[in-house]
């Protein structure tokens, strides 16, 4: 590791940011590895792998701690707890760290963080704990499948409960089980500027590693790839020239349901950061016209921004709130993309301490939301035009439960088809999607 920098005590930094100040990791974690570009990739690596790790499973590791520990974890001070997670983080998933390491080097940052006084005590329940890690008892899903599943996948016991009611037990542990797997990047082949076939010939020319999405799962999907084994996206030219975007083939999936024709025009409500819209522009081979909206001049500016790489000529960025009505837009949208604010619960994968920071009471908040905006804009469909409604999460009133209210409430709209899709274990993040067709 490099002298200058303690890659600990950076991860140390962005735990406590995230876990005790209400930062999104995504955001801390990228914005750490921005300001540390210099460093190895290995030391990059790092600090990802135990930054994300530590947060993807800290409900079992203060499970463990709780067991050695005479002073619970929410009693702890926010340093010693997070630095405790951290450690035994290492000791339990990543066989690379010895013990040893991981608990001499916990003790050296409780000192340098102006905690020696309780230096003896992290010691003692780290040194207790790798004695004993492999024999740790944790609860039995015969006795209670709630606190077993919630521990052994440090899923939140109030999300558990309500994946078990509406999917069932089996269902909810695979689903659990999905979120702590580390899955590759996928992108899609801008097909516009390249081939799939030659844009893997480029990236594989980059020093990229190459895997076509299994095409017998997702049939529509022969532009996707899974890619891995680079140091950061800005650094392949490939990226850089717009001839890949990069999106979750859940997502991808949107603009297939849509199944969009040349020149329509579409409206995207709420766009940001532009995935969905610039792949309905690129079916659209450069006709016809996107908009892609959100309710911010930075979101705006992200949109932009994925525009400009890709350098299209039909999709422009436009600031608008979508619980405002535009009579304006009045039947004007061939397809409208209702791709709405959400818990999030199915990005788990990307978006690690959404679990945590996510509540029942803001589920049914952002459900009176989304019906907001769906009552808002249903009216910029054309007659025999489409609506596509979706989501990022897994939860029946935000999907399901909304779908039926929108249909009971405009039978003038029809629903063709709705998917939930639950997160693969390599590929896939868990996504909602209903397709509706205007009489």
């Amino acid at each position: 590791m490099t002298d200058s920098v303690n890659t600990r005590e950076l991860v140390l930094g962005i735990l406590l940011e995230v876990m005790e100040e209400e930062g999104y990791s995504h955001v801390v974690l990228r914005s750490v590895l921005e300001k540390y570009q210099y460093l190895e990739k290995k030391e990059r690596a790092f600090i990802t792998r135990v930054s994300e790790g530590t947060i993807q499973h800290m409900i079992e590791l203060d499970y463990i701690i709780n067991r050695f520990s005479k002073v619970k974890v929410n009693k702890m001070k926010p340093v010693i707890r997070n630095i405790l997670r951290m450690a035994v983080y290492q000791m339990k998933y990543m066989d690379s760290v010895p013990d040893s390491a991981a608990c001499n080097e916990a003790v050296k940052l409780a000192r340098k963080k102006g905690f020696s006084s309780l230096s003896g005590f992290v010691n003692g329940v780290l040194r207790n704990i790798s004695r004993n890690l492999d024999g740790v008892q944790y609860p039995k899903e015969g006795e209670n499948p709630v606190e077993a599943i919630s521990v052994r996948y440090s899923m939140p016991e109030w999300i558990v409960e309500d994946w078990i009611e509406h999917y069932g037990i089996r269902q909810t542990r695979k689903t659990a089980e999905a979120f702590l797997q580390e899955a590759p990047l996928t992108v899609r082949t801008n097909l516009l500027k390249t081939t799939p076939e030659k844009l893997k010939e480029r990236l594989m020319a980059e020093g990229v590693t190459v895997e076509p999405v299994d095409t017998e799962i997702y049939p529509q999907l022969t532009y996707a790839f899974a890619i891995s084994g680079f140091d950061y996206l800005n650094a392949l030219p490939s990226f850089r020239e717009g001839l890949f975007y990069v999106q979750d083939i859940s997502s991808m999936m949107v603009a297939e349901l849509a199944a969009v024709k040349e020149g329509s025009y579409v409206i995207d409500v709420c766009s940001a950061p532009g995935g969905k819209s610039i792949h309905l522009a690129e079916k659209m081979k450069d006709t016809g016209m996107v908009e892609a909206r959100d309710l911010t001049e930075t979101k705006v500016a992200l949109i932009e921004e994925n525009i400009a790489r890709h350098r299209l000529s039909n999709i422009k960025a436009v600031c608008r709130d979508a619980t405002v009505f535009s009579e304006e837009d009045v039947e004007k949208a061939d397809v409208l993309i209702a791709d709405l604010p959400c818990s999030g619960l199915g990005i788990l994968r990307k978006k690690t301490d959404i679990k945590y920071k996510m509540s029942s009471k803001q589920q049914q908040e952002l459900v009176l939301l989304q019906r907001k905006i769906l009552d808002t804009v249903f009216p910029y469909v054309k007659c025999g035009g489409t609506l596509i409604y979706s989501t990022c999460t897994i939860h029946r009133g935000e999907n399901e439960e909304n779908v039926q209210w929108f249909v009971d409430k405009h039978p003038e709209f029809v629903l063709e088809e709705m998917h939930q899709i639950f997160p693969k274990e390599h590929l896939g993040d868990g996504f909602f999607m209903a397709k509706f067709v205007r009489n």
